[in-house]
């Protein structure tokens, strides 16, 4: 059975609509931390069961029978993160899973400016030493989160974040897809997968000009100081903790962390990746501007 954790988060709740697609409902189970949030899958035939990072007993009450099981890495940082993972890959060992999969970054390193990649990097080690065979799918920056970066500069037609470089965002549907493509053919890949990623790396600049070409208005990117965007976080209530982990976000981009570009990708789901124009694009059908908004 193939077990995937995180089923009901916006990652993992794709991989395993994709894996349906593969598989048969009767070889997936999915580890969640409230069961009742993941009815729909229960319903078509998935094998619900709680699972938390933070207790052992249900994990392995989670993954029993598991031939594979897929780590959805958790949202926190530092050593809660990492602990979480390790936790999760004990368990997978204990349930006599054959091969760990895990969602790990296309910039996980342990000298990484970003605070998460070097969790990712903690966890590939823990991977590394488990006894299990392994694969750490690197996955590209998600699209998502430029998103968030960009907050609503399509209706403001401004964007003020701090100086960067070019990432390559990934939307979550090819991840997802390539996440079930490696379950449904065990083996494919031997520890770190290449980089998964769209096409193309842009900077927040050409992100802008994207926007505004999608909003049909000139959407402007000033450049402000770390420290100011840092104040700006903080003063809308973000933690500190979370504030600097933002900001690692630009140190990295600006040292070419998420820079790279391979077809390693488009070669697993068979298809061109979407590009960040494209991901704009579903946005707007999602959130359309009200004639108040538009230009």
């Amino acid at each position: 059975m193939i077990i995937v954790t995180g089923a009901t988060g916006q990652l993992g709740g794709q991989i395993v609509d994709r894996l349906l697609t593969r598989v048969p409902a009767s070889r997936i189970g999915v580890s969640v931390r409230d069961p009742l949030k993941a009815r729909a899958l229960a319903d078509r035939g998935v094998r619900v069961r709680r699972g938390s990072f933070t207790d052992a007993e249900s994990l392995a009450h989670a993954f029993e029978g598991a031939t594979q099981v897929l780590i959805v890495s958790v949202d926190k940082m530092g050593e809660e993160a990492v602990r979480q993972h390790r936790a999760a890959v004990d368990g997978a060992v204990a349930a006599g899973a054959r091969r760990i999969l895990y969602t790990s970054h296309m910039g996980a390193s342990p000298t990484s400016l970003f605070q998460p990649c070097r969790d990712h990097a903690a966890t590939e080690d823990a991977l590394r030493a488990c006894g299990v065979p392994f694969t750490s799918l690197r996955n590209g920056f998600h699209a998502a989160s430029a998103l968030r970066f960009l907050g609503d500069a399509m209706e403001s037609g401004k964007v003020a974040l701090p100086a960067d470089g070019p990432v390559c965002w990934t939307a979550h549907a090819d991840l997802a897809d390539a996440a079930a493509a490696v379950l449904a053919d065990e083996g494919c890949f031997e520890g770190p997968t290449p980089p998964l990623t769209a096409a193309r790396a842009l900077t927040f600049d050409e992100m802008a000009g994207l926007a505004g070409e999608v909003a049909g208005r000139v959407v402007q990117r000033t450049t402000v100081p770390d420290g100011e965007f840092r104040e700006l976080l903080t003063g809308h209530g973000v933690p500190a903790g979370t504030a600097d982990g933002l900001l690692g976000v630009f140190a990295a981009a600006r040292a070419g962390e998420f820079a790279a570009v391979d077809p390693a990708l488009a070669a697993l789901i068979g298809r061109e990746p979407l590009d960040f124009r494209a991901v704009l694009e579903a946005g707007v059908r999602r959130h359309p501007m009200t004639p108040h908004d538009a230009p």
